[in-house]
């Protein structure tokens, strides 16, 4: 269980593993030995490379893929910055977990266990333009949350999220860690037009001039501008790491939980992949400012873990070829001088 004291988090950070080099050198010393050019495989083989690193194992292997969808609702919705009401959350988490949605079906085909987290749907965060969106203990309590859904020994995390006005947090994450006009990150999320947008980036702005220097701490940015399902996303991704479970971060709302942690440690999200760049405006912006690529750029922008969950049939693909292909001398064809 996760301590719920911030001394706990500041000395978790200090204990993050790092990757397990040696496994990524074996993976690179038998893709040299496989029937293909050296390097033909492009993404594919760093993949692996990547896989391997993090389970610590030369072998990566999938047997354990889980997609995990954190639920929450939040106050700033009060603002009008979402054509869908907040009820909209706790009805999609039923569809969820009847197996109705596009997570369910992509989860499956995958081969992807998939559960849904809801973070008291009932009782929404605060309006952040008014006060912060959470007390340090409902931060604390949503992190720990996201924290224990992660089962130690998973292959691979795809994480994902659903709330009425997330990506809305969202922006005001992602500008008030990275900068620059609220516009550069505020998007049409379920569905906004060109004047819906702009109240929604001017929502943003009144944020942040609300909480001011407070923001200047990474923490603080996750519990004064997020939600509890972008604070369990956060305290999942912190999981992972702590027990070297690579990570598949879905896109522009799960990215955003996920950057505080860039924020706290220069190599904090290096156990971590994202799925896809979001159709999202901001998401494309956020990618950059990671320094992390994303894998597909699809136009898709659900949520639900959706572009997360899409990504692993490329891992499979890469996992698939580095285990099952035969070496230059088990197939009998030569290799190069």
């Amino acid at each position: 269980m996760m301590t719920h004291t911030g001394d706990f988090l500041q000395d978790l950070l200090r204990k993050l593993p790092g990757p397990d080099e040696a496994a990524a050198a074996g993976v690179m010393r038998r893709q040299a030995d496989l029937t293909k050019p050296p390097g033909s495989l492009g993404l594919l083989e760093e993949i692996v490379a990547w896989l391997a690193a993090w389970q610590r194992r030369e072998m990566p292997r999938l047997d354990q893929v889980d997609v995990i969808v954190f639920a929450g609702n939040h106050g700033v919705t009060a603002q009008g910055v979402s054509p869908y009401p907040p009820s909209v959350t706790a009805q999609m988490v039923a569809n969820f977990e009847a197996g109705g949605a596009a997570i369910n079906q992509i989860a499956r085909a995958n081969g992807a266990a998939f559960s849904v987290v809801p973070l008291m749907l009932d009782r929404p965060t605060a309006d952040f333009t008014v006060e912060p969106a959470m007390t340090p203990l409902e931060f604390r309590k949503a992190l720990a949350a996201g924290y224990d859904a992660v089962v130690p020994g998973t292959d691979l995390l795809c994480l994902g999220e659903m709330g009425i006005g997330n990506t809305t947090a969202a922006a005001a994450i992602s500008a008030a860690l990275f900068g620059g006009p609220a516009l550069r990150w505020a998007g049409r999320g379920t569905g906004l037009d060109a004047e819906g947008v702009t109240h929604k980036a001017a929502v943003v702005e009144r944020a942040l001039a609300l909480h001011g220097e407070a923001l200047n701490d990474p923490w603080e940015v996750a519990r004064r501008l997020g939600g509890r399902e972008t604070a369990a996303i956060l305290g999942a991704v912190l999981a992972a790491r702590r027990h070297s479970i690579p990570v598949l971060l879905d896109g522009f709302v799960c990215s955003a939980a996920a950057a505080p942690l860039a924020k706290l440690l220069p190599d904090g999200l290096d156990h971590c992949m994202i799925g896809h760049v979001s159709a999202e405006a901001g998401h494309r912006h956020l990618v950059q400012e990671l320094h992390r690529p994303a894998l597909l750029n699809l136009d898709m922008r659900l949520g639900e873990g959706s572009g997360a969950a899409v990504a692993v049939s490329i891992f499979r693909a890469a996992v698939a070829c580095h285990t099952g292909m035969a070496t230059f001398s088990q197939a009998g064809v030569a290799n190069r001088d």
